[in-house]
């Protein structure tokens, strides 16, 4: 598989924080920068798209939802300063995945192993809920930076919009039914160019606190990811 160029994956990402297409959610991410959490009062909000990252030579995509309004809404990093970063991290390092098991700001020294983690719609939306508009706006996105992955093997889906945007993806290389391909936790699909698509529970505090998806089952399904990455 030919490798792609890391500079244009990094123009690419340069190009993604400086979009503005959707009104509802720059107003909001801008909304939640400047009044900040008490808590983060002395914090400079990213308040911007939230690109992806990890390594650029992966065989492994981590897809999640959107930036959390106070995780990467406010770090610029998807998954990092927020309680959901903080299972998953633990769980990727626990498999090696990742170099350390916490994820609190661009400059904490993480570094991810055979991995690239970006979330299916670049800005924050209110209630985590985001319009069918605002994520075929922002897919126009998802689907150019996947295409700059060529190096992956594999995508694991964190949520039903995540995987729902992961089947939207393998639904213009191919003609494949949604049936087919029903979200559950630890479902793994192989698709027709072998590529495999894999699906969890989102490791929101909410599945967490709630048992939904505990560490057991988040760390066995990690730690399966390097049998579909060669």
């Amino acid at each position: 598989m030919i490798k792609h160029d890391k500079d244009k994956l990094d123009d690419f990402n340069e190009e993604i924080i400086h979009c503005n297409d959707c009104t509802r959610l720059v107003d909001f991410r801008t909304k939640v920068a400047n009044e900040k959490r008490k808590q983060y009062m002395n914090w400079d909000y990213w308040g911007k798209p939230v690109p992806g990252y990890g390594d650029h030579m992966a065989s492994i995509i981590i897809v999640g939802l959107a930036p959390a309004a106070h995780g990467g809404n406010r770090t610029g990093r998807v998954f990092t300063g927020d309680k959901s970063a903080d299972f998953l991290m633990m769980c990727m390092h626990q498999v090696g995945l990742s170099n350390q098991p916490n994820s609190d700001s661009l400059h904490d020294g993480l570094k991810l192993n055979n991995c690239y983690m970006t979330p299916a719609l670049k800005c924050v939306p209110p209630q985590d809920k985001p319009t069918a508009q605002e994520l075929r706006n922002c897919f126009t996105y998802f689907n150019d930076e996947i295409n700059l992955l060529n190096n992956a093997t594999c995508m694991l889906a964190l949520g039903k919009i995540a995987f729902d945007a992961c089947l939207r993806f393998w639904r213009s290389q191919f003609e494949i039914k949604v049936k087919d391909y029903p979200f559950k936790h630890h479902a793994i699909y192989t698709l027709p160019n072998n590529f495999h698509l894999i699906s969890s529970y989102h490791p929101s505090p909410r599945n967490v606190n709630t048992r939904r998806l505990t560490k057991d089952m988040m760390v066995k399904l990690l730690s399966e990811l390097n049998k579909y990455s060669n």
